[in-house]
Parts: C-alpha cells; sequence; structure tokens
C-alpha cells in the first residue's frame, strides 16, 4: 500500500530541523515526510543567524507562509496531512479550510483571528514580537533568555542551550502582525477534514486555555475535531525530552481517524 504523506510545519524562530527527530519516528510507523522551510528557511541555521538583520527576512510575512506551504499540497498526488507546531499549527488550520490536505494537527498553535487572552505568560511571550512601536521591517533575535521563558521554561539546563544553540534563528516581525489580521481568519462553520488540537500543560507562548479556546470555536458537528493536552510539556513540546510519546499520540490519532 502506498505511503500516506505527511507535510511538517515549523513555526516561528525555527527551521524545517527542528522535526528532525520526528520525521526519522514517522517514516518507521511507514509515512512519506515532508518538511519544507518557511520562504528564505531552507539555509542552515548559523547562517541565518549571520545573516541577521536579513532584509529579505523582515519581509516575510503570514500570507507568503501559507501560499508556499499551499502551492506544496497542491502540487502532491495526494492530499497530504499538515502537522504544524506553534505559527506553523495556525498554518495548518488555515489550509485546511482549503480543501488541500487530508487531516490536520496543530500542536500548540497560535491563534487564529479574534482567538485572544489577556494572560501574563501570553502577554509577556509575544509582546517583543507584535509591539508596535517597532519598524515590522526590522527582523527580530531572540535571546537565549526570553528562549528560556517562552519555550523551554524549567527543562534543566542544558538541554535548553542545546535547543537554543541548535534550533534558534531570527524571526519576521510581519509573520505574527498578520495573526492578528483577516489573513489568519478562519471560518470556523466550514467543512473541512478532521483536526487535532495539541496543549502542552506549561506553555507560556501558546497557553493550554487558549488552545481550548480555539477549540471550542469550531463548532460545526460534522467537522471532527479532538483536542488533547499534554501535562508537563512546554511550547517546545516537539523537542523536550519526551517528544515520542507526543509524537506517537498523533500517530494514534491518525490510525483512528483516517486510517
Amino acid at each position: 500500500m502506498k505511503a500516506r504523506t505527511v507535510v511538517f510545519i515549523h513555526g516561528m524562530y525555527m527551521t524545517s530541523l527542528c522535526w528532525e527527530h520526528w520525521i526519522g519516528h514517522f517514516e518507521a510507523a511507514g509515512y512519506r515526510c515532508l518538511a519544507p522551510g518557511w520562504p528564505g528557511r531552507d539555509k542552515p541555521v548559523d547562517l541565518l543567524r549571520k545573516a541577521h538583520p536579513d532584509p529579505e527576512l523582515g519581509r516575510l510575512t503570514l500570507q507568503a507562509v501559507v501560499d508556499h506551504i499551499g502551492k506544496l499540497a497542491k502540487s502532491l498526488d495526494e492530499k497530504p496531512i499538515l502537522v504544524g507546531h506553534s505559527m506553523g499549527g495556525l498554518v495548518v488550520q488555515l489550509l485546511l479550510q482549503q480543501d488541500i490536505a487530508a487531516a490536520g494537527v496543530a500542536i500548540d498553535s497560535a491563534p487564529p483571528q479574534g482567538v485572544f487572552t489577556l494572560s501574563w505568560p501570553f502577554l509577556r511571550s509575544n509582546w517583543p514580537h507584535i509591539n508596535p512601536l517597532v519598524a515590522q521591517d526590522r527582523p527580530i533575535a531572540m535571546s537565549f533568555e526570553r528562549f528560556q521563558y517562552t519555550f523551554t521554561n524549567s527543562m534543566p539546563l542544558p538541554e535548553q542551550r542545546a535547543a537554543y544553540d541548535r534550533y534558534v534563528v531570527p524571526e519576521s516581525r510581519r509573520v505574527p502582525a498578520q495573526g492578528l489580521t483577516r489573513v489568519a481568519r478562519i471560518d470556523f462553520g466550514k467543512p473541512r477534514p478532521a483536526l487535532l488540537l495539541i496543549a502542552g500543560s506549561d506553555d507560556h507562548l501558546i497557553p493550554p486555555a487558549l488552545i481550548r479556546a480555539n477549540f471550542r470555536r469550531y463548532r460545526l458537528p460534522a467537522s471532527l475535531t479532538d483536542f488533547r493536552e499534554f501535562p508537563g510539556r512546554k511550547h517546545f513540546i516537539i523537542g523536550q525530552t519526551d517528544w515520542k510519546e507526543v509524537a506517537d499520540g498523533v500517530l494514534s490519532w491518525l490510525n483512528q481517524r483516517i486510517a
């Protein structure tokens, strides 16, 4: 039987390298895996860091990311399964309503337009890249201290440092800014393929209450939507020590929902 295709979509401050463990795990389970970088993100992490502040990165928008991944999905000979993390999770939700995927998994997903929280961890984590007082065409670099709070809070220090050194790259301010506009609008009543929303209980950047609020907005009974929260997980849920439990949870859901 032909292998199903999974397209992994990374989030902000990362490249497709963040999926390196998941790709091998899913391939061992019989899936064909693709992990495209966002436009301009097909370079090694060290080169992307050295290029900061990169004018090309400063021009990158959320719409460009959605169009880039959508073009790839449409080019495949079958509708793929989309698995996204953080802003990549929002991209999954936006593409599902275009009817170009077989199913979607949004992990610690950035919220669609109109889904919001005033919790302090969320505001503290997101303010630096949505600050309206800073020019949008000026890319932002993430310090190790900010990465500790937003991605890896309370993880062992050596693991935090290793993750930062291996994966973190500068980011466009236009991507999260468009996340507050109609570019990030979801028609929650529109029929679409099955969707799994995953939250980490200790996530500062995207608190679990925000994922639940997102989940509750999907009100059309005919479109299957599931929610699962993993205890002790930070925003770096796809790379922290117990990532395999989360990956296996996704595989189990796929086996149940689209087998």
